[in-house]
C-alpha cells in the first residue's frame, strides 16, 4: 500500500505561531522509512520550548480511554503536569517518533517525577484507532501513557481550541487514508492547569528530558 506524506502550515491565532501539520497516508498501518523529516526541526543546541504569551486552557473533552472507559480530560488531569499530543497510530513518521522521544525522556526522570507526569495521546483518526489498538500501540512505548479516542467533532474542536488544526481523515482514490493534524506537544502546568509551553515537531528526547523536571514542578523551561 502506498504511503503519502504532505505538509502544510496553520497559524495559531492565540500564540501567533507557525504550527506544523503532517498529512500521512497508509491504511495498512505500515511505516514509511523513507518519509520526509518533520517540516520543523529543533537543533539540540537550541531552546526546545516556545513559551506562550497567552496560556491555553485544557480542552473540555470527554473521550474514551484504552480500557473503554469515559475519560474527562479536564477532571482526570487536574493539578497534574500534563503533556498533550494529537496524532494517530497509523502515522508513518511524526507520531511514533514524538511519542517515542517523550517515552525516552520520561525514562530518564526520577521515579517520583515519572509518577507525577501524565502524557495524553488523542487520536485524530478515531474510526480506526479503537481503544484496543490505541492501547497496544502506546504500551509499546510506555504503558502509563493515556490514549484517548472517540467523537471526531469533539477531538477536532479540542485541538482547534489550542490553535492546532486537525482535519477529518480522507480516503484517497488508491484506498490509502490521509490524516492531517498539528504536530505540537502542549505542556500544562500543575499549578494552574494551563498550557504555558509548546514543543514543535523535531524536539529531541534530550530536549524533553532537560525540560520535563521544570514542567513537573510548574516552572517555565
Amino acid at each position: 500500500m502506498r504511503t503519502t506524506t504532505t505538509r502544510a502550515v496553520a497559524a495559531a491565532a492565540a500564540a501567533t505561531l507557525a504550527l506544523v501539520l503532517t498529512a500521512c497516508g497508509g491504511s495498512d498501518g505500515s511505516t514509511d522509512a523513507g518519509a520526509d523529516a518533520p517540516l520543523v526541526s529543533t537543533d539540540a543546541t537550541q531552546k526546545a520550548s516556545t513559551v506562550l504569551d497567552t496560556p491555553f486552557d485544557k480542552p473540555d473533552m470527554i473521550l474514551t480511554d484504552t480500557h473503554g472507559t469515559k475519560y474527562d480530560l479536564v477532571k482526570e488531569t487536574a493539578g497534574k503536569p500534563t503533556l498533550l499530543f494529537f496524532g494517530y497510530t497509523h502515522c508513518p513518521d511524526v507520531c511514533p517518533t514524538t511519542m517515542s522521544d517523550i517515552a525516552i525522556a520520561k525514562s530518564k526522570l526520577t521515579k517520583a517525577e515519572q509518577a507525577a507526569l501524565t502524557v495524553v495521546f488523542v487520536s485524530t483518526d478515531p474510526e480506526r484507532d479503537t481503544p484496543s489498538r490505541l492501547g497496544a500501540w502506546l504500551d509499546a512505548m510506555d504503558a502509563s501513557f493515556v490514549g484517548l479516542t472517540g467523537d471526531f467533532a469533539t477531538i477536532q474542536a479540542g485541538a482547534r481550541s489550542l490553535g492546532i488544526a486537525v482535519d477529518k481523515p480522507v480516503k484517497e482514490k488508491d484506498g490509502s487514508i490521509t490524516v492531517t493534524h498539528g504536530a505540537e506537544v502542549v505542556a500544562y502546568s500543575p499549578k494552574d492547569d494551563k498550557a504555558h509551553v509548546l514543543y514543535m515537531s523535531g524536539t529531541t528526547s534530550q530536549q524533553f528530558a532537560a525540560d520535563l523536571p521544570k514542567i513537573i514542578q510548574g516552572r517555565t523551561p
